[in-house]
């Protein structure tokens, strides 16, 4: 079986910038397999690409190789790095905090290291587009087997900031938007334990119901279920969720238990 890179950055669509750094992956392993999770991260966005990560990679083969590329910091004194989770997934990226949820998500760091291997980049690397130019190659190399000890000195990550966690108290749970998908749906920081057997969810100013499916709801109705990452999700049939309530990424969600009257 080939070895499995995937891709996400905030490049787009509209440049080659995509199939750019998928060359530089290629030109150092032909025969890998790669798999684009996403080149739509906003932005600069590195906390919305950080839990997009996060939520995507468990489904992998465990050794899989993860390339992530959202770098505002790109040419400046910050580190580009690779790890390894205690799953055996590889990672590569930028030390901002980009990788650090879905390496615990794979059972922690089990060891990082710095990029400081030229032998294992692209000649002349630029100072704009290291995607290309060292996180592309890196890749290559760690899916054809390069130990991640050569390509540089071992590091401990940082942790900028963490994924927004939800508070409990006696009455409520409270959380917040992480991310709205490409249909609307509100995507929460509350996982599944933490929600009562029954309950109402208040978010701006409506308070929105249960149910089992989209489908149990009319067209155009307000749902709460649990999405696919195990999160609470507020979504809309047939209709954008974020779009009715006009909220984005940050809105306050809190859950009540009870039902809705």
């Amino acid at each position: 079986m080939p070895a499995i890179v995937t891709l996400l950055t905030d490049f787009g669509l509209a440049d080659t910038y995509v199939g750019q750094l998928k060359g530089a992956v290629l030109g150092v392993a032909p025969t890998v397999s790669l798999v684009d999770l996403t080149h739509q991260v906003p932005a600069q966005a590195v906390e919305v690409g950080a839990f997009l990560l996060w939520s995507a990679v468990a489904v992998f083969p465990a050794g899989s190789v993860h390339l992530a590329v959202v770098d505002p910091g790109v040419g400046s004194a910050r580190r580009a790095v690779a790890a390894r989770a205690g799953r055996g997934d590889l990672f590569v990226g930028p030390d901002n905090g980009l990788l650090v949820p879905a390496l615990e998500r794979l059972g922690g760091v089990a060891a990082a290291v710095e990029l400081t291997e030229p032998r294992y980049w692209r000649p002349q690397p630029s100072t704009t587009f290291h995607g290309r130019d060292l996180f592309g190659p890196v890749a290559g190399h760690l899916a054809s087997g390069v130990p991640l000890r050569e390509l540089g000195q071992p590091v401990t990550l940082g942790r900028p900031f963490a994924l927004p966690a939800p508070s409990v108290s006696a009455h409520a749970v409270t959380g917040t938007v992480l991310h709205v998908d490409a249909y609307g749906t509100l995507v929460t920081s509350i996982p599944a334990e933490l929600l009562p057997a029954g309950y109402v969810v208040h978010l701006a100013g409506h308070e929105v119901a249960p149910a089992a499916t989209y489908q149990a709801v009319a067209p155009g109705a307000l749902l709460a279920l649990v999405g696919s990452a195990g999160l609470l999700e507020v979504a809309a049939r047939d209709a954008s969720a974020a779009a009715l309530l006009g909220v984005d990424r940050g809105t306050p969600v809190r859950v009540e238990p009870g039902a809705l009257c």
